[in-house]
């Protein structure tokens, strides 16, 4: 198993990380600076906190969906860390570019349990794959660099504020594009978001964590605003 995580404290920011100006999203313990995708509140069902960990509810167990959340606030280019831990077959992800087409429609950094979902048999050459930008850019990742589903996993999204964007896993760069280019507008214009005007471009955005019936666990979920 690869171990990419301290087994210090978690849910809390280092001196070093403090220094280099991130903060929480998620404290541990509450849902504050959450809220649902299509309300003003937290869901109140689909969803809990528990054991420090911020959890999607398997819906499938016959528990009520509690629908997408989203961060209370908004943000340009950023630095998003978090870990993740999938449940066996289970499908979820973490979308940003928030805000031209609705609260649920954007980016999305794939969360996938690539070898028992079927959704990584779709799209075109493995782009809905885990860390992929979902239906547009497969993810470049080796086998052995990923945990399997029950273990945690470590990913990064940076939006830098030239609108270059990188998505990480356990480490290692899995994607980047610039968002906005004839590249991006060309991939847009072949996948299932062609009809979407201005996809994925607001220029603020929440951060979205997305109920897909499957449970997955959350924590240590950090960001730092990045500026020119």
């Amino acid at each position: 198993m690869l171990i990419f995580f301290s087994l210090s404290a978690q849910n809390v920011l280092s001196e070093a990380e403090k220094q280099q100006g991130f903060k929480l999203l998620f404290d541990g313990n509450t849902s504050e600076g959450w809220r649902s995708a299509n309300a003003d509140i937290f869901p109140r069902s689909g969803w809990e906190i528990s054991n420090g960990e911020l959890k999607v509810l398997d819906a499938r167990e016959g528990l009520e969906r509690g629908g997408d959340i989203v961060t209370v606030d908004q943000f340009k280019a950023f630095d998003l860390q978090f870990e993740f831990n999938i449940s066996e077959g289970a499908n979820s992800g973490i979308k940003y570019g928030l805000g031209n087409n609705g609260p649920s429609i954007g980016l999305e950094y794939q969360l996938l349990d690539d070898e028992n979902h079927p959704d990584a048999k779709q799209g075109i050459a493995g782009n809905r794959t885990l860390a992929s930008l979902y239906d547009l850019i497969t993810a470049e990742k080796e086998e052995g660099f990923i945990n399997k589903p029950g273990e945690w996993n470590h990913g990064r999204i940076v939006v830098h504020p030239d609108n270059r964007v990188e998505h990480w896993l356990n480490g290692r760069k899995v994607v980047e594009y610039i968002r906005g280019d004839s590249i991006f507008k060309a991939l847009v214009s072949g996948s299932k978001y062609k009809n979407y005007e201005n996809f994925g471009m607001a220029d603020k955005t929440p951060i979205l964590i997305q109920d897909h019936n499957n449970l997955v666990r959350f924590r240590n979920i950090k960001i730092k605003e990045l500026i020119n």
